[in-house]
């Protein structure tokens, strides 16, 4: 399928440093962001080798990786994490999230670990594809919490899974959403859903035909709300089936 896209990360208002890591490459249809842990030793770090190791293992994977690939390349960037924390005490508990999209003649593929977040914007509605990793998003399954009193938890931002942590078994969600023209998917970390509800991303996007303007809106409405965090975006926008 044809497609245009557009990315974007920003520090905010509050970090020292911006931990965050955003992929682009096009000409492969794939794009990534990733989350350096915040509170954590070398949290830029892990996000880089995480994209990095993504990028060369489907890069070497062919023209078309099958899920299966990508589920690899992702434990394969697990595991680089896990070595360089053994490798330099100063990186030791470092970590990040991961969440790619895959663009492939028939759709798209998206592959998930941690508390980034994959959009879905059709129509003007907006749907979140991806599930949190978190404790808060666990309580809320069980039926013991609410959504909106998990947004604003003391221990909402505490996730349950993510690349580089050795104690947790590495959980990587796949999808394959249907995919139609006019569909724009949106990657982006928790910098911008911590301080955007969903309506508001939606109110955003809606309408905006250029993608970089659509990223920078999105970015500074994010800083906006005050900026507590890193915010990283990928935006990919359908067309019609490649002639």
């Amino acid at each position: 399928m044809n497609f245009e896209f557009a990315g974007l990360t920003d520090q905010g208002r509050v970090r020292s440093r911006n931990e965050d890591a955003l992929l682009q490459r096009p000409e492969r249809g794939l794009f990534a962001v990733a989350d350096g842990m915040g509170g954590h030793a070398g949290g830029d770090v892990a996000s880089r080798i995480a994209v990095d190791v993504l990028d060369e293992h489907l890069l070497a994977a062919g023209p078309d990786p099958d899920p299966d690939e990508v589920v690899a390349a992702i434990r394969a960037a697990h595991q680089a994490i896990l070595r360089a924390a053994r490798a330099e005490s100063d990186l030791e508990g470092m970590g990040t999230t991961l969440t790619a999209i895959r663009v492939r003649a028939d759709g798209c593929l998206i592959a998930h670990v941690g508390d980034s977040r994959a959009y879905r914007l059709r129509n003007g509605s907006l749907e979140q594809l991806t599930r949190d990793q978190t404790w808060v998003q666990d309580q809320v399954d069980a039926g013991l919490m609410r959504p909106d009193q998990a947004r604003h938890h003391p221990f909402a931002a505490m996730i349950t899974c993510a690349l580089g942590i050795a104690d947790v078994e590495l959980d990587v969600q796949l999808l394959q959403p249907p995919c139609e023209p006019g569909d724009l998917f949106l990657l982006c970390s928790d910098g911008l859903t911590a301080g955007l509800e969903d309506a508001e991303i939606a109110d955003v996007l809606a309408g905006r035909e250029d993608l970089d303007g659509a990223a920078r809106a999105l970015i500074d409405a994010a800083n906006g709300a005050g900026g507590p965090d890193n915010i990283t975006v990928a935006l990919v926008r359908f067309g019609g089936s490649a002639e």
